[in-house]
Parts: structure tokens; sequence; C-alpha cells
């Protein structure tokens, strides 16, 4: 519309005076400018309807609350907008705010009902999720603390007793078993690992005498002039690849027992006297911590302190006790299983390796039946015929 208007205000005609001087174009447009003073002011007035439809073009306007009517060049109705569109507009342009806008005279019109709306029902779920990481958060939070805190305590405790700073709870009793405890654990893995040893080479030997046999067995059937000489060392060398494996039975079972003795019973044992050595630790240093607050001033947040502690160091006394109790207990059963088990086991080990250098293949099965110990019978490892074909 303002184009048509400068438009056509450009292609008047040039009017001449009385005098026949012309006027100049720019006093014209002057002149013509102040003629359509007021439709200017109505064209400056309807520049923001331009900004007002992309606005409501983009918000997506309901098709009744505008109507625009297109119209050939000229025509008598271009661009027609309603009335109340346009005092909406010059409104907001003069910063004056319209008592109903668009989208209250939609929502009030008859018939029409709002969306409904969406916030709660997808806010909840996502409430409650986000509760939920807070909850794990603090709680994951607060046992970093109580750790960060334990673990300063402890350390400074353990420095201050190695200094000599510091004072330390000590069972001398208790303290000289798990020293007997752990000698003895160093000396019976030396038994074990030699124990081993002697059973790996035992049955290399075994292993060769069995060869040996067989040897001298297949030479005795090709050599007719030494076939008695050649036939009494196989079968001696068969009586003992036979007892052999007898006393490699007694080994392994000695080996068995003294490895369950030490890598299970004593490692046990072993590892209740280092949860009671921690125990301990800790003990000291809350009972540490309490006797530095109650040597310290008697306000109302030290008191609060004082009380704190008070609970934190009967826990860890309980914890001292129980952990005392056990560690006294386990060390009483482990010294009357190791005394029960080794003396069985040194009596079989002793029976059978005399039996067999005394060359009695009588006793050393005597002695095996004698403590339950169980042999595989010869060649039951090896597959049979059927089964290598």
């Amino acid at each position: 519309m303002a184009d048509s208007i400068l438009s056509k205000a450009a292609t008047m005609e040039i009017p001449i005076n009385s005098n026949g001087d012309s006027r100049t174009a720019e006093d014209d447009s002057l002149e013509q400018g102040a003629q359509i003073g007021g439709s200017l002011d109505e064209i400056v007035g309807t520049l923001p309807v331009a900004m007002d439809l992309q606005q409501v073009m983009v918000s997506g306007p309901n098709l009744n609350e505008t109507s625009i009517v297109s119209g050939g060049y000229g025509g008598a109705a271009e661009g027609i907008i309603p009335t109340s569109s346009i005092k909406d507009i010059r409104s907001k342009s003069r910063g004056i705010t319209p008592s109903h806008s668009a989208a209250s005279r939609i929502a009030n019109q008859p018939g029409h009902y709002p969306a409904p709306s969406m916030h709660h029902s997808n806010s909840n779920p996502s409430m409650m999720s986000e509760e939920a990481t807070r909850g794990v958060a603090v709680e994951k939070f607060d046992s970093v603390k109580k750790w960060s805190i334990n673990t300063y305590k402890c350390t400074k405790q353990m420095f201050s007793e190695r200094f000599g700073r510091g004072t330390k709870t000590v069972d001398l009793e208790l303290e000289a078993q798990i020293d007997v405890l752990r000698e003895t654990k160093v000396k019976y893995e030396r038994i074990l690992r030699l124990a081993r040893e002697l059973t790996n080479h035992f049955y290399n030997m075994v292993q060769t005498q069995q060869a040996l046999g067989d040897t001298f067995a297949d030479l005795s059937q090709k050599s007719p002039e030494l076939q008695d000489e050649f036939g009494y060392n196989a079968e001696t060398q068969r009586l003992l690849c036979k007892n052999g494996e007898t006393l490699l039975g007694a080994i392994n079972f000695f080996v068995s027992s003294i490895n369950t003795l030490v890598n299970k019973t004593m490692e046990d044992t072993l590892m209740t006297i280092k949860m009671y050595e921690n125990a301990r630790l800790e003990f000291d240093a809350y009972r540490t911590d309490l006797e530095e607050l109650s040597t310290g001033p008697r306000d109302a947040a030290a008191m609060v302190r004082i009380e704190i502690a008070q609970q934190q160091y009967q826990i860890q006394k309980d914890k001292y006790e129980r952990l005392h109790s056990d560690v006294s207990i386990k060390l009483k059963f482990l010294e009357e299983n190791k005394v029960k088990v080794m003396h069985k086991q040194l009596l079989l080990f002793h029976n059978a390796i005399s039996a067999y250098f005394a060359g009695n293949q009588q006793q050393l099965e005597q002695t095996l039946r004698e403590f339950n110990v169980k042999l595989k019978p010869p060649g039951s490892d090896k597959p049979s015929w059927l089964e290598e074909q």
C-alpha cells in the first residue's frame, strides 16, 4: 500500500506557476509530502503490520482471526486487514497493551477448549528419577566422606605409633601366639616345597625303572644266551616300580594334607588376624581422637563432637573385642588341628619310606591301608587298547 502511494506521487505532473517558472522536483516532492502527510502517518502506523504478520505466520494463527484479500493492480481491495487487528498493531507500536489480544479472544470464544497441559505428566517421572539420582549421589558422597575420615585417622595413628608419639593397645600373650603362627607357617611352607620336589624326583625315578624293566624284558626275548639274567632284572625293576607307585601314593597324600593345613587352615587364621590388627588400629585411632577432644574446651559444639566421638569409639571397641575373641579361638583350634594332622602325616611318611627302602612290600601296603590311602590301579590313567585304535 505504501509502495502504491509513493509510486503515484512520483508519477504526478509538475505544475507551472503564474510567472511561468517551473518548480523543482525537490520542492514539489516536499509539497507533495506535506499534502500526503496524513497518509504517511497512516503508512507509518501500518508498518508494524508486516512485522506482526510475520509473527502471526510463524506462530500459526487461526484462519478466522485475519482475512487477507488479494486483488489485481489498482483493485478496490488490496491487502484488506480487519480494523480490530490494525487497532491492536497500532496500540503495540505506541507502547499500549491491548486489553484483549487475539489469543485471549480465541480462548474466550464459545466452544473453544484449551489444550490439556502435559507439563505435570511429563515432569513427574523426570522429577522422580532426578530425586533417585540425587539420593544415590548423596549416599556415595557420605560413604566416601566416612571412608576418608577413617583413613585419615588410621594413617595418623599408624605414623604416631611408628615414630613413638602414639600409644598402642597390645595383648602380649596374643601377640606372641601370632608370631609363633607366622614362623610355623614359614617352616611348614618349606616342608611342603621339599616334599613336592621329592615327589617329582621319585616319580621320574619310577618312570625310569619302568622303562628299564621293559627294556630288560625285551632283551630277554631277543638274547637266548642271557635270557635268565635279563628276566631277573626285568622282574626286579617291575617290582620296584610297583612299590614306587605305592610310595608315591603315600607321599602325595602327605603333600596334600600339608598343603591344606598351610594354605587353607593357617591362611584363614592369618586373614582373621589381619582383620583384628586393622580393628586394633581403628580402635586406637578413635580412642586417641576421643582423648584429644576430652582435654579440649567444653562448649556446646565441643560437647556434640565429644558425644559423636564417644559413639564411634564404642563401635570400634566392640569390633575390636569381637575380633580379639575370634583370633584367640581360631589360634586354639588351629594348634589342636595342627598337632592331630601332623601326628598322622608324619607317622605315615615314616612308615611308608621305611617299608619301601627295606623292600617290605606287605608292610608298605599295610601302612597305606591303616591311613586309608587309596591308590589308583596301575594303568588307570592310560587309555585302553580299544580307545587307542
